[in-house]
C-alpha cells in the first residue's frame, strides 16, 4: 500500500481518539473488519482470529492443526515460517544452522521446476513433486508419526521465490488429507494482491484448491503490528473444545482492525491488484530481454510483484 499513505494514518489517528482496547471488549471495527476480509476468501474459510505478526499467526496455526487433527508432526518445504522457537523448528532455513531438524519436522522437496528435482523437461513434475510428500507421510508412518500438517508458503520465497506447478496443492492436500492433516497456507510475504491475478497465492493452483488454515501479516496493516489465521469452523470448534479460552491482549484492536479496513480500501481504490499485474508483466518483460544478452541470468520466473532472477555460472549444469 506504500509507507504513511494518507488514508491509513487518518485511519489510526482517528479511530485512537476514539477508543483503542483490547479484544475482550467488543467492537465493531473487529466484526466489519472479519466480514470484509471474509468476502476475499473462499466461504469455508469463515473463523478468524486477530494477531500482532506473521509469527504469532503462524504459531497459532500449528496449534490449530494439532488440536484438531490430534496428531504432531509437520511437513515443510525449505522456507522460513517466523522467528518463535516453534517457527523455527519448522524452518529448514534456520534450523540448519541452530542444532538441526526436530524429529516432528519432515521436509519435502521444494517443487522447483528449474533447480529441483524435476524439472521442466520431465513429463510429470506436478505428480513427481506431490509424490514426494506422500513418500515423506509413508516414511513418517513407517517410524510411527502421524502428520498434523503440510506447512507451505502459497509461493515460496525464502526457498527461491519458487513458483509451483499449478495442481502441486491439490495432490498435495489429497495425500495430507488422507493422513489426517490439514493444508496450511502461509500468505505472509505473498497474500493482499501482491500476484496480480488474484487477491491470494494460493489461488494461482486453481479455484478447486482451498486450504484448511491460511495465515496473513506484514501487508495486512501496512506496517501496522497486525495478523491473521482464517480457518474453518470444524477446525475452530476442535479448538474451542479445549476450554482454553483463545486471547490476544492487541491482537484485534480497534486501531488495528482500522488500519485493515482501511488497507482493503486502498487496495480496492486504488487497483493495487491491476498495478501488481502490469507493474510486473513490465518488469518480467524487461528482466527477459536481459537474460538473453546476458548468460549469467538462468532464469526468470514470477506473478505479479513476486519475481525472482536466479543467477547461474554455467548454463548446461
Amino acid at each position: 500500500v506504500g509507507h504513511c499513505h494518507p488514508d491509513i494514518v487518518k485511519a489510526a489517528h482517528e479511530q485512537n481518539k476514539l477508543l483503542n482496547t483490547n479484544s475482550r471488549y467488543l467492537h465493531d471495527n473487529l466484526v466489519d473488519y472479519a466480514k470484509r476480509l471474509s468476502k476475499t476468501l473462499p466461504e469455508k474459510l469463515c473463523i478468524f482470529y486477530f494477531l500482532n505478526s506473521g509469527s504469532e499467526a503462524n504459531d497459532l496455526a500449528l496449534r490449530l492443526a494439532r488440536q484438531y487433527t490430534e496428531h504432531e508432526d509437520v511437513i515443510v518445504l525449505d522456507a522460513y515460517h517466523g522467528h518463535l522457537t516453534s517457527l523455527i523448528d519448522i524452518s529448514p532455513y534456520k534450523f540448519r544452522n541452530l542444532g538441526g531438524q526436530k524429529e516432528w519436522v519432515h521436509v519435502a522437496p521444494i517443487p522447483d521446476t528449474y533447480r529441483g528435482l524435476y524439472r521442466e523437461d520431465h513429463e510429470n513434475s506436478v505428480t513427481a513433486y506431490a509424490d514426494e510428500v506422500k513418500n515423506v507421510i509413508e516414511h513418517a508412518h513407517n517410524r510411527g508419526r502421524k502428520i498434523a500438517a503440510f506447512f507451505a508458503e502459497s509461493l515460496p520465497s525464502v526457498g527461491g521465490q519458487i513458483i509451483p506447478p499449478a495442481g502441486y496443492f491439490q495432490k498435495v492436500a489429497e495425500h495430507v488429507h488422507k493422513a489426517g492433516g490439514v493444508f496450511i497456507a502461509d500468505e505472509i510475504q505473498v497474500g493482499f494482491g501482491r500476484v496480480g491475478k488474484h487477491f491470494w497465492a494460493f489461488q494461482l493452483q486453481g479455484e478447486d484448491f482451498i486450504p484448511d488454515i491460511v495465515t496473513m501479516g506484514k501487508p495486512i496493516g501496512n506496517g501496522h503490528p497486525l495478523a491473521c489465521v482464517a480457518t474453518t469452523k470444524e477446525i475452530a470448534e476442535a479448538f474451542a473444545a479445549t476450554g482454553v479460552e483463545y486471547f490476544n491482549t492487541f491482537g484485534g484492536n480497534p486501531v488495528s482492525c482500522a488500519i485493515g479496513l482501511a488497507v482493503l480500501d486502498v487496495i480496492e481504490k486504488e487497483h493495487l491488484q491491476a498495478h501488481a499485474t502490469e507493474v510486473g508483466n513490465f518488469l518480467m518483460k524487461i528482466l527477459k530481454e536481459q537474460q538473453i544478452k546476458h548468460p549469467i541470468i538462468g532464469d526468470v520466473r514470477g506473478c505479479g510483484l513476486f519475481i525472482g532472477v536466479d543467477l547461474i555460472k554455467d548454463q548446461a549444469k
